[in-house]
């Protein structure tokens, strides 16, 4: 069976038109690009040493998939194109985008544990295949996930909290939303960062949905909440604006491909 080829330069990902108009993983025999010579397995795939500092292609098997790196953008291929891999969610299956995120998740992981922490010896690939590991000390390192929680807040049937940070991409407004701290459960970080961003208490927690976020190795957590008291106080560092919105005011909202979005058209859907 065919290798689907996932190819990364700088989080934009290769992506292969086909003839409908519709947009594909390169797939075949061999990758439209060189690869790397050093191959990491994953899923139980053997890896072969390459040159020491060349960052590592990624094998996974139950998906016949190869991900890896290029230093240069890809040259003009008739019939590919790079695309963000963010905007990809527009173009690709949702199936593929999850492995590319996947992928790219991965690679991000393999790309920066070369060396050990703990000793400064070059890292392996450990008989897992997808963890690395310290031939000298021992160390083993696995990929790690940065766990957020993003909570919808609501003020009766027809409001909702939403909240415009410094660091989005764009005028729209979105969701309370924060890393989850150590010894803390999701549930102790949703009442934290709401009471941290806008010094409003709310209770009666209800889990929606969680999300994976390759931006570069989060997954988000999202709830919906109810207001209980307080008055909005933004966390002058992390908001720029915020309030009460109902179903006929709303502001630009979240593109498609968020979990804050799927909760805010949840609340549409189900508040018409």
């Amino acid at each position: 069976m065919p290798n689907l080829y996932f190819i990364f330069h700088e989080g934009d990902l290769l992506l292969k038109k086909q003839a409908d108009g519709s947009y594909t993983i390169p797939q075949g025999e061999e990758p439209p690009v060189a690869m790397p010579t050093e191959n990491v397995g994953a899923d139980r795939v053997s890896a072969r040493v390459g040159a020491p500092h060349e960052e590592p292609a990624i094998r996974l098997a139950e998906a016949n998939a190869v991900a890896f790196n290029i230093t240069d953008p890809a040259p003009d291929i008739p019939g590919y194109e790079m695309c963000a891999l963010r905007q990809s969610y527009y173009k690709l299956p949702p199936a593929l985008y999850l492995l590319a995120g996947k992928c790219r998740e991965l690679l991000h992981f393999h790309a920066n544990n070369q060396y050990c922490s703990r000793c400064g010896h070059r890292m392996e690939i450990a008989e897992n295949s997808i963890s690395r590991q310290c031939p000298q000390c021992g160390r083993e390192a696995w990929p790690q996930v940065s766990p957020a929680v993003i909570v919808l807040v609501h003020k009766g049937k027809d409001e909702v909290l939403l909240v415009h940070a410094h660091n989005f991409r764009g005028p729209f407004y979105g969701l309370v939303a924060g890393f989850v701290e150590t010894g803390e459960t999701l549930e102790e970080a949703v009442h934290r960062e709401v009471l941290e961003e806008t010094d409003l208490r709310i209770s009666n927690l209800r889990y929606f949905g969680s999300q994976p976020w390759p931006y570069p190795s989060g997954i988000m957590v999202g709830f919906n909440a109810d207001y209980v008291s307080g008055q909005i106080r933004l966390q002058a560092s992390e908001l720029a604006s915020g309030g009460w919105f109902s179903r006929d005011n709303l502001p630009p909202i979240p593109e498609k491909l968020s979990i804050a979005r799927r909760l805010i058209d949840h609340w549409l859907d189900n508040n018409p």
